[in-house]
């Protein structure tokens, strides 16, 4: 599938993956500062943004999606990010194609299969509740969202998947059917074969149990040269939560 993909600055190849409810837009900043240094690559992941729907969605055909969009703007030798759905996604690629990967960056998830939160369920109900003839503008989304999602800045960050559907009509972007009919494909494990050598960072929110401590064992295992850097005050969107650390903690990496 050939990917919607913002892209800023210039140098070596650089692509970051967003997690999933995400789109690339969540990381416009981020990609602008490394993309001094970076060729810096930003897709919207299958039934997400402005890339295509599709009925299928796990991580065999977003490992296909990646490697078609390498394949597409001869990236070679680059260093791969993804947060959550788009970290889990990073790891499976990482595995199956290490001679592509110069260094690796996981924000804030792990290898395993992990049960289904409901949060994640409450989201999806509350998304597909919200009744778009009723909707004149996003606060009026924002509205019937508060009914359920408590949380305004998680309101704020699914609102962002809002679009004028036509000159009347707002709707999701996302593809909210594919995605709930595929929610459990999203939390297995990543099982591949092999390891990766390369260079590593693993960085998760101190406030977050998404990357726990017994985690780290198979994750060591997998991917002998990582390392671990934790942000305290943050949760499981880092780079929203301390962008300035996040970007510090990065940096560092890539400098090494």
């Amino acid at each position: 599938m050939k990917l919607f993909c913002r892209q800023f600055g210039s140098g070596p190849p650089m692509v970051i993956l967003h997690g999933l409810f995400g789109i690339s837009d969540n990381w416009v900043s981020i990609a602008r500062t490394l993309g001094e240094q970076y060729a810096v690559y930003v897709p919207d992941l299958r039934n997400h943004g402005h890339s295509p729907h599709s009925p299928v969605f796990d991580f065999a055909v977003l490992e296909d999606d990646l490697l078609e969009l390498t394949e597409e703007y001869s990236l070679e030798n680059l260093v791969l990010m993804g947060h959550s759905l788009g970290g889990k996604t990073a790891m499976y690629f990482t595995l199956h194609h290490p001679q592509s990967i110069k260094k690796l960056i996981v924000v804030d998830i792990g290898l395993r299969k992990a049960p289904v939160n409901t949060e994640h369920q409450m989201l999806i109900d509350a998304m597909r509740g919200v009744d778009f003839t009723r909707v004149l503008a996003r606060s009026d989304v924002d509205r019937q969202l508060a009914a359920r999602v408590h949380s305004l800045r998680l309101r704020q960050f699914l609102l962002k998947n809002v679009y004028w559907r036509d000159d009347k009509t707002l709707d999701w972007r996302m593809d909210l059917q594919s995605i709930n009919e595929n929610l459990l494909n999203v939390f297995e494990g990543v099982e591949a074969p092999g390891f990766y050598t390369g260079p590593v960072l693993f960085i998760r929110g101190g406030r977050s149990d998404y990357l726990r401590e017994e985690d780290l064992e198979e994750l060591n295992n997998k991917f002998p040269g990582a390392v671990l850097k934790t942000i305290p005050e943050a949760g499981h969107w880092v780079h929203a939560d301390a962008p300035g650390e996040f970007l510090e903690a990065v940096r560092a990496f890539l400098d090494q």
